[in-house]
């Protein structure tokens, strides 16, 4: 204990604790540049961690206190990890053996502890242990209404303006998207090179901001596409799941240049809102069952 007090901080106990890692794992203690940057690293650290006679009763409590007694009494899964050296794995099964149901697992390395060498292996190893025992995070469930918009024709158009023109193009229709995203109370849930996906909590919003969107890109000489569907969908933190958001894929996917498209959900939903639509006539929807009435949304 009398050398914790001592040389607490210093390069000193960090020369000691190497040196006897050395001599346990059976090698010699060789200083080099690398490790004197090293013993600096911990004798910084040790100052910032505690004051010399902290660490000391540290020391003590670590090495007198004798856990085995109560080892027994656990019943929660235990993952136990150690180094493949002399001592260490036999050890470590020992203590095993005291916690029922307990897991060992060795990992190779020449370091005493577990902080310094093959973390990722260490890691993966912990990721298994607690995804075996851990319960899936509850999926919440809502209804929103599904806004897809991508532009008409945007191969070729990369092809003729060339990537610089094109990629200011892009950014250009991304800040009107997002202006009107904002205008109508839309959160935007994804963007794929030159699409949107967003969600409104009503329906004739969403087929508003989707006008919006067509008439202010045309501005930059584009037009764009979009489709609205309406459904139940699955929210996992920041994304959205479930047929309704393929549906709303498909249909944005069948509306032409400068065109909105929405599902019969839609239309009935917005009854009363002033929105005009024309029947599209009844589609099938690439991996959706049923046939499905759309509806394109006329211009006032």
């Amino acid at each position: 204990m009398l050398v914790v007090r001592e040389t607490w901080g210093t390069e000193a106990y960090g020369r000691n604790w190497a040196e006897l890692n050395a001599t346990l794992l059976g090698g010699d203690f060789a200083p080099t540049s690398s490790l004197e940057g090293e013993l600096t690293w911990v004798a910084r650290t040790g100052r910032h961690w505690a004051t010399p006679d902290v660490a000391e009763e540290l020391e003590r409590i670590w090495y007198e206190t004798d856990v085995r007694g109560i080892l027994p009494s656990i019943r929660v899964p235990t993952l136990l990890m150690c180094r493949d050296l002399p001592g260490q794995v036999d050890e470590t099964r020992y203590i095993g053996g005291l916690i029922p149901g307990s897991r060992v697992r060795s990992f190779p390395g020449k370091q005493q502890g577990m902080e310094w060498e093959g973390q990722e292996a260490i890691a993966e190893e912990i990721r298994r242990f607690i995804g075996a025992e851990r319960t899936p995070p509850p999926i919440d469930r809502g209804l929103a209404t599904l806004l897809f918009t991508d532009i008409v024709g945007s191969t070729e158009k990369a092809a003729e303006l060339g990537d610089y023109r094109w990629g200011q193009l892009l950014e250009g229709h991304r800040e009107r998207v997002r202006a009107q995203l904002r205008r109508f109370h839309g959160r935007e849930i994804d963007t794929a090179g030159d699409g949107f996906l967003a969600t409104f909590d009503g329906p004739a919003r969403a087929v508003r901001c989707a006008q919006a969107i067509g008439r202010s890109v045309r501005e930059l000489g584009i037009e764009v596409r979009a489709g609205c569907h309406t459904g139940e969908v699955e929210l996992l933190g920041d994304a959205v799941l479930g047929i309704a958001v393929h549906i709303g894929a498909r249909v944005a996917a069948l509306a032409g240049p400068s065109q909105v498209l929405v599902s019969s959900t839609v239309k009935d939903l917005t009854a009363g809102s002033g929105l005009t639509f024309e029947d599209a006539g009844a589609r099938e929807l690439q991996g959706v069952p049923d046939r499905w009435r759309l509806y394109r949304v006329v211009d006032a």
